[in-house]
Formats: C-alpha cells, structure tokens, sequence
C-alpha cells in the first residue's frame, strides 16, 4: 500500500534514505539506540544521502559526560502504528510518527492547509492530528505569545489563564488563510485547534495540537496546584516525563508515544486524559455494536431524584487520622504507606454497573429488592447506618462509612457495593449486618446490569503491563491519568455535552468504584491487624499508613491489580519517632506524616489512587 506522501510533491519533500544494512551473522551489532547515533543534519530541500540523516527524529546530538543518562523510555523503538493517523511538524521539517522525515519546515499558515490537505490522515478513535513541537516551529507559524512569567503572578493559574487568552487572539488573527482554504473551527480555538472541512457528504477533522502551549489548558487532569503536572501523553514535568528540550529528540519521543497508544490502546490520545479514556471506550462500543456482543450503553446514567441525598458524594473517598498509642510506637523503626496497585482500574474492570431506566422502590418492595436470589442488584439504597459506638468495630480504624457517625444514626443514601459492604463480617471489614437491619425504606434499580467496563479496563490492564515490562514510566504514567481521568469525569456532565458523548455520565458507575476501593482497602487493613497485630494511623482514600519495625513487611505478595504495594517507606529518626510520641491531635500526626515523606512530595499527588 503506498503513502500519500509517495505520491504527491509537497514543498521541499524529502525521499527517504535505504535502510541501513542488517548486521552479518555473528556480528555482536545490534540495532542502534537513539542516543548512540550521530548529531542530526539541519532539514534540505535536497535528498538526504545517509541512512542517519534520512531518520533525524531517530538521532541526538552526543550529551556531555556531565549529563545524566536519558530516560529508559527514550532509548525505546518507535512504531510505525500512528503513521497515516498523525504527524510532526518543527522547525526543521515534518516527520510521520515512526520518524520518516517528510517535508521541510512549515514557515506559514498556508503551508499549513498544503501540508494537511496533502497528507490526507484518516482518524483513530480520535479525529487525525497534526503535532506543533518546539517554540521555534511556533514562531514560523506566527503563533506567539508572552504572557509574561510566573513572577508576574500572584499564581500559575493567572499566568495559564492570561496566556490562554493571549493564544486564542493570536490564532484568531493568523488562521485566516486555513479558513480561506474552506477549513472550519470546531469551538474557540486553543492549545488544540479543531478544524473540520466538509466535501460534500464528507467531513475531514483534523486537530493541530501546539505542544509548547498545551500548559495553558485548565483541566484538572493536569494538576494545578501552583504546579504543572501531567498533560497528557507529552508527561508531566514535575515528575520527569515531560518530551526532551530538544525539539528533534522530543519530536521523536512524542512519535514514539503516539506510536505506543495507536499499538496498545488502538486510538490516538485524546485532547486530554479523561478524553483518551472515552475514546477507548468509544472504540470498543463501536465494534459492540457492529457485531451485536458485548454491553452497549447509550445513555448518560444521571443520579435519580432522590429523597434527602446526602451533601458531597454519594460515596466519599475516606480521609481520617488518629493519634497513635503507645502499643503502636512499640518497636516502631519505619513509616511505610501501602496503597492498592491501580485501585479504581482494579475496580473498574471486576464490577457489574446498572443502565437503562431505573425502577423507583418503596416500603417493602426496596427491602424485598435487596434479598433476591442473586443479591442486591445495582442501584441505590435509602438506609439507615446504626450510631458507630453501638457497634463491635476495631477502635482504631475510621468508622466502616464515611456518612456513619459515631453517636446517633444516619439515614442516607449508598449503591449496591456499600450495601454489600456493610453486610460483610467485621473481620472482613463490615459491621455484620443484616439487610433487614439497615431499614432499607427506598430504593433506585436498574433493569440491566453487567461488566461494561470489562473490555476496557483489560486493555489498560495489558498496556499497563507492557510499559511496566518496558520500563517505560512515562506512558505508565499517561495511563494512570487516563483512566483517573475519564472515571473522575463521570460525575460531571459539563464534561460531555455533546449529544454523542453523554454516554460517559455514569456518576453512579463512579460512585461504586470509589465504594469498591475503600472496602477493598478496609478488608485489607482487617487482614494485616490479625497477621501482624499494626493498625494504620492515616488513611486517604486507598492509601494506608503504618509505624511498622524493620523489616516487617505488610504488602500483599501478589502483583495483581488492587492489591496493596508498598508506596512510601522511610526509616525514622529519633527526631521523627518524638514528633509521633508527643503528638496531642490529628494535626501533628499529619504535620508528622508530612514530613517524614517530604522527600515523596510528587507521590503524595497521587494519594487520589495508588498507581504503583
């Protein structure tokens, strides 16, 4: 099959070089990594005549000995899966995914439309998109902007949101001869430019991503907390994953990541994370419904009316500290947090969620409905939590709900997975209820139910595995945001306003994973209680924290998913172990927590849900 770019002249368009020879039998040469190839050649007009100049995103120039060694990932191949679906334009020249130089630069707007036009991309769960990299291609383009430095600011959020504005002008001013050319926008234009260009009953969408102003984009995906964190599949500076200084070695890294979700995913990343995500989900209800297997949902799944809801979330994640007593600081050498290995993934892919239209239940028929044959079914149940201290519980875990109080009853609202949570054993983390015992009074049921995130999450699963086999933390990482992302989002219906997306408003799927990981978490804690006779002092939603001896270890052995894995382990000080003893409340244990894991500063980020 051959490539559009094989067929047609473009401006300055480069042949590609042979390939270089394969090695003779015997010879100890292997393929040559990135960094071990010469300095790369300034983009021609002229054929490129070395196999090295013919592959620039695949070259760097040589580092100085005084510079840390690269990144594990970016010694890693690229794949030719983006190719057809995305390109690479910097100031040097444009390059496929897979890093076969194109074109040389792209000095204008107008060169712009040719280039797109030309290259005739086709989508992949996400319209096809053209990746600006580098200020520098930026400048060519006449999209410039200062809106000045984070000194300027009371905060990054003023500076983002000043240089957002400034970007949007600029566009406006310099897209004129794409909309000439019949392009449309597809809403304001920003760090993405949406373009659509209709042929008659066809429609082309493209979208141009301007990677050095991707930071200008409020989303809390990218975590603004007076910081820049993860955007995306470029990675998140704070943690070292962000694409290389270099525009070339970053255009190639960048090529290597949309080759690595185009393979393992079967889309291209999405605008943002929680995008990525429902593209996935997208794809998946697209070949569902074309074969007619599989779980198909259509509908947005909105909360129902219901009767004195409680305020917040329907299930809170659970945050709670205690002081620890003298039993606790016995013989305690280390903090040591565990948290669940991709918990809400974990929880995602093993859960039966409800859709369609859900039947409203009173009186009897709601506690009927909670004792059928198969269990509860998915849904929504009005219950009463007993007062805490009228209980059998363990003293020094938090109450088994986040709503349940200690000294008078609460009537609320929980799914199926609370309900099932608190008919568990004590020693499995419940209270032992019975269901007559929660005085179910009402209820919200669902017709259907079934794994609908099954395939999904078995897709991350497996790409998960393939980056951690690779050392490959910088897609690792992409991942984590994605499916945080887009379960987080579920709860928002501003997130999906388009007809076509409402599907991705399941609040109550969400509301049952965060359910699932902290009785999960729970279960656990009773598990290590009994086996080593510790309890935690701090819990954040699936995250534990433990005074534990040397060497004790309480993690779970298996590797599987949700299982808890060791986050955080730091040795005490005589300094640190005082700051534990002469603590009178809740916020010197925290105050102490904080800083024996100072030096863990980016992790603490990820408290929301264990990604290790």
């Amino acid at each position: 099959m051959t490539r559009p770019w094989e067929q047609i002249a473009l401006f300055d368009l480069h042949e590609p070089a042979p390939p270089a020879p394969a090695p003779e039998p015997g010879d100890d040469a292997t393929e040559i990594a990135p960094e071990e190839t010469a300095p790369a050649e300034p983009a021609s007009a002229e054929p490129t005549t070395t196999a090295a100049a013919a592959n620039l995103l695949n070259a760097s120039a040589t580092e100085p000995a005084a510079t840390p060694p690269a990144p594990v990932w970016e010694a890693l191949p690229a794949g030719e899966e983006a190719d057809g679906h995305a390109l690479i334009v910097t100031a040097d020249g444009t390059y496929t995914p897979s890093g076969r130089e194109l074109t040389g630069s792209v000095d204008s707007v107008e060169k712009l439309d040719k280039l797109i036009r030309w290259a005739a991309l086709t989508p992949l769960g996400a319209p096809a998109q053209i990746w600006v990299v580098g200020q520098a291609a930026c400048e060519l383009l006449g999209w410039i902007i200062d809106p000045g430095s984070e000194d300027d600011v009371d905060d990054m959020e003023a500076l983002r949101n000043r240089a957002a504005q400034e970007l949007t002008a600029v566009l406006h001013a310099t897209l004129t001869p794409l909309l000439n050319a019949g392009w449309e926008l597809r809403g304001e234009p920003g760090h993405v430019v949406h373009l659509s260009r209709s042929i008659g009953n066809f429609t082309s969408m493209v979208d141009v991503v301007i990677e050095p102003y991707v930071w200008t984009y409020w989303n809390k995906d990218f975590g603004w907390h007076n910081r820049v964190g993860d955007m995306g599949i470029l990675g998140s500076p704070t943690a070292g994953t962000y694409l290389p200084d270099d525009d070339l070695s970053a255009a190639r890294e960048l090529g290597r990541r949309l080759a690595w979700c185009a393979k393992h995913l079967g889309v291209l990343p999405g605008p943002t994370p929680a995008r990525t995500g429902a593209a996935l989900v997208d794809k998946i209800k697209r070949e569902r419904t074309r074969s007619g297997k599989g779980i198909v949902v259509t509908a947005p799944g909105s909360v129902p009316p219901l009767d004195g809801p409680p305020r917040g979330d329907l299930e809170p994640a659970v945050g709670w500290t205690r002081v620890p007593e003298s039993d606790d600081l016995d013989n305690a050498h280390r903090l040591v947090s565990i948290d669940q290995r991709a918990a809400y993934l974990a929880s995602a892919g093993m859960l039966e969620f409800g859709y369609g239209q859900p039947t409203h239940l009173t009186g009897d028929a709601a506690a009927t409905a909670a004792v059928g044959e198969k269990g509860a079914p998915f849904g929504l149940w009005r219950i009463t939590l007993p007062p805490g201290q009228t209980l059998s519980l363990p003293e020094k875990l938090p109450l088994p709900h986040p709503h349940m109080l200690a000294d008078q009853p609460v009537q609320t609202w929980v799914t199926t997975v609370s309900l099932d949570g608190l008919c568990s054993p004590v020693a499995d983390g419940g209270i032992g209820a019975d269901r007559g015992d929660l005085d179910i009074t009402e209820a919200w049921v669902y017709p259907q139910q079934g794994r609908a995130l099954d395939k999904w999450a078995k897709i991350l699963r497996e790409a998960r595995k393939a980056a951690v086999d690779t050392e490959d933390d910088a897609t690792k990482r992409f991942l984590g945001t994605c499916y945080k992302g887009y379960i987080g989002r579920m709860v928002n219906p501003d997130m999906w306003t388009a007809k076509q997306m409402q599907h991705h408003h399941q609040p109550l799927w969400r509301a049952s994973i965060i359910a699932h990981c902290r009785w999960r978490g729970r279960r656990v804690a009773m598990r290590i209680a009994r086996e080593h006779g510790r309890w935690p002092v701090r819990t954040v939603t699936d995250s534990w924290v433990y005074l534990l001896a040397g060497g004790e270890d309480i993690a779970d052995a298996s590797e599987a998913l949700g299982k808890m894995s060791v986050e955080k382990d730091v040795v005490l000080t005589d300094t640190l172990l005082s700051a534990f003893t002469s603590a009178q409340d809740v916020h010197e244990v925290n105050l102490a927590i904080k800083a024996a894991f100072a030096d863990n500063e980016d992790a603490a980020g990820d408290e929301e849900e264990g990604e290790d």
